[in-house]
């Protein structure tokens, strides 16, 4: 992001040569604001944005009117980024269960750049949670472009798009694409759709979408049309009545039915949005509560068994209830955890050793190519203990060396098995605990199948008393297929920070969110029934206080009017929960879960190194358009002049042909 952010300081500087009018200089927004100044991280895009990539600086200027400054010498390396003024924008938040699928709709215009040069535009996009775009399409001046998923093996010399050195991620939250040749005093209209997911904390479901845009996307002028439009649907899939608590923007109610609401806000606005869009709600109940819903396929699904989802929540009455835990941490000391990447594991687990009870049990391994143990058996979590254990954590952590995972694994799964702790004539009370496994890696190693096979073969053999193993990646370059299917075989919980700033708070938001299950070894009866039945994740996780249960499948067969739901909830009794089935039209069960069946499939193909599991996935992620493994996002052209000329021709040559008339045209165009 430093070459970015440079990239947009000097763009900055260039604007200033961009002459607004002389009737307009008391209108125009300020250029630069002191906090910009002092910090080039407030020039990372808190919303979406559209720069102009300028190379040579000589062809900045108001396309409208020419300020004849003094040429300017050089090229600017890297290009500098001007952010363009933006003339409207447009948002529409459609959230079913816990995913929203946002589009944005947006106007903008190349202010800064000679009407008779031109220059690449640069998008960059910023989302939320867990975010996986979907989709972008670009118009200007009888030209377009848009975004497509094809199979990797496409014949590129045979398919019409362009080839996009800067179609990616400048941060996993922050797509960017290039829009290559767009003439000065261009307007520019572009739509953008993404997917992310609601976060649920304390019983509530929250949104929140980059939406704060700079004073320098303002026209010039305040007698310029600036159109904002926000509406958002939410169709909780519940059947009960939903709370509202927050939302940042004046929105205006428009509907609210059972588990559904909608808002809206339409406006010419003065100002564009400076705060980001957020809301958040929740559904009142004490206890556990759920349903199932049904869908029937299209005509044109690739799966013609029928979809359903099972959805539980924990309720709001769960904080007093707590399962007793043991717990491991497994902590990669190797050499590439050094500095800030070991230091913020070292904070996250110091955050969250303390919130174990005082009946809790723990120990800490770390691990590099050798071993080093808190302890050689679980300790209890007593205030005394936390103490030295900040002083080992301190001592021990410190990195180098490689990295052998297997070893301290195994080593977490003798402590909790119950034959070998018997033999060492200690007190074992996994029984009535719930056993975890917290494993932290920024590598990959070369027998990863291997633990995998190890792990499914002591959960299969150990049956609920297994440990939940969850996994947490750090960066980019360890096997996330790995985690998610060590994690997934085990009930475990996923979780990964890609850029150092983030591996801190998404540790702490991974740890709280296994650790405190509301109810565990869940079963449904009605799943053995049904033919043809697949379930993702096929393991099913427990439910937790922060991370509601949500599961979604295929099957062939009938469901009942009534589902039965089984588990062991923290008083060690098995707690029955009761869900309705209904068939849900308002609901597209397979569009909400397809990125999540994905991601599952994904570590399954390259756990099983299945081919025929890798040609599904293909032709999921390009049906549905999210880019996957086995995929890639193309920009395709969409040359509309040249079609619009060939149908006029077209038309042309059949009146003459209807006249008996012969004639010969010729016919140039330049797109």
């Amino acid at each position: 992001m430093e070459e970015f952010t440079m990239s947009v300081e000097e763009g900055l500087r260039l604007a200033k040569r961009v002459y607004a009018g002389k009737d307009r200089y008391a209108e125009a927004p300020p250029r630069q604001t002191a906090e910009m100044e002092r910090s080039r991280a407030s020039l990372i895009p808190k919303a979406p944005m559209l720069y102009a990539v300028i190379v040579d600086p000589a062809i900045v200027d108001n396309p409208d009117i020419p300020s004849y400054q003094p040429h300017v010498y050089g090229r600017c390396d890297p290009p500098a980024l001007i952010p363009l003024h933006m003339k409207e924008i447009a948002v529409t938040t459609d959230c079913y269960i816990d995913t929203a699928f946002i589009s944005v709709r947006g106007r903008w215009r190349l202010h800064c750049v000679m009407g008779s040069r031109r220059c690449d535009c640069r998008l960059v996009v910023p989302f939320g949670e867990q975010g996986s775009i979907l989709g972008v399409e670009v118009n200007f001046a009888r030209r377009s472009y848009f975004t497509q998923v094809v199979h990797r093996e496409v014949d590129q010399n045979k398919e019409k798009f362009i080839k996009n050195e800067h179609k990616g991620f400048l941060k996993p939250t922050i797509f960017s694409l290039m829009i290559p040749q767009v003439d000065g005093g261009c307007e520019i209209s572009i739509y953008i759709s993404w997917s992310q997911k609601l976060l649920y904390k304390d019983g509530h479901f929250s949104f929140r979408m980059p939406f704060t845009f700079p004073e320098y996307v303002t026209p010039f002028t305040r007698m310029a049309e600036k159109q904002e439009k926000i509406q958002l649907n939410v169709n909780t899939g519940t059947e009960k009545e939903v709370i509202f608590h927050e939302l940042t923007h004046a929105l205006k109610e428009k509907s609210r039915h059972v588990g559904r609401f909608s808002f809206l806000y339409e406006a010419d606005a003065e100002n564009w949005s400076t705060k980001d869009f957020e809301f958040s709600y929740s559904v009142f109940s004490s206890d556990i509560y759920g349903g199932i819903m049904l869908n029937s396929p299209s005509m044109h699904d690739l799966d013609q068994r029928n979809m359903f989802c099972l959805c539980l929540y924990p309720g709001s009455n769960q904080m007093g209830k707590v399962f007793r835990k043991e717990v491991i941490f497994l902590v990669d000391i190797s050499g590439s955890m050094q500095g800030k990447p070991l230091e913020s594991v070292k904070s996250a687990l110091l955050s969250i050793l303390p919130e174990l009870a005082p009946t809790d049990c723990f120990n800490i391994i770390a691990f590099n190519e050798e071993m080093y143990s808190f302890s050689s058996f679980l300790e209890p979590a007593n205030v005394d203990l936390l103490e030295s254990t900040t002083q080992w954590i301190s001592k021990n952590l410190i990195a180098c060396g490689g990295t052998n995972i297997m070893r301290p694994l195994n080593e977490a799964l003798r402590m909790f098995d119950e034959n070998s702790i018997q033999s060492l004539g200690l007190l074992s009370k996994t029984k009535d605990a719930v056993p975890y496994i917290f494993l932290v890696t920024d590598g990959a190693v070369e027998n990863e199948r291997t633990v995998c096979h190890t792990v499914k073969s002591h959960v299969e053999n150990g049956g609920s008393l297994s440990p939940r193993i969850c996994t947490f990646g750090i960066g980019s370059y360890c096997n996330h297929y790995f985690l998610q299917m060590l994690s997934s075989v085990s009930r475990g919980k996923y979780g990964a920070a890609y850029d150092q700033d983030s591996i801190e708070p998404e540790m702490q938001k991974w740890f709280r969110k296994a650790l405190f299950p509301v109810l565990t070894n869940i079963t449904v009866d009605a799943f053995d029934d049904l033919k043809a039945f697949e379930v993702y994740p096929w393991k099913l996780p427990d439910l937790l206080i922060e991370c509601p249960l949500i599961i979604s499948g295929r099957y062939e067969g009938k469901f009942p009017n009534t589902v039965k739901v089984e588990g062991r909830s923290a008083d060690m009794n098995e707690k029955v929960i009761n869900l309705k089935v209904r068939n849900s039209t308002d609901i597209p069960i397979e569009k909400v879960f397809v990125k999540q069946q994905i991601d599952l499939l994904t570590a399954q193909a390259w756990f099983f190194e299945s081919m025929e599991l890798e040609e599904k996935i293909a032709k999921l992620s390009i049906q549905w358009g999210i880019p996957s493994e086995y995929t890639l996002m193309i920009v395709r052209i969409e040359a509309v002049e040249q079609d619009m000329m060939k149908k006029v021709m077209s038309y042309i040559l059949l009146i003459l042909a209807s006249k008996n008339k012969r004639a010969s045209f010729h016919m140039f165009v330049n797109v």
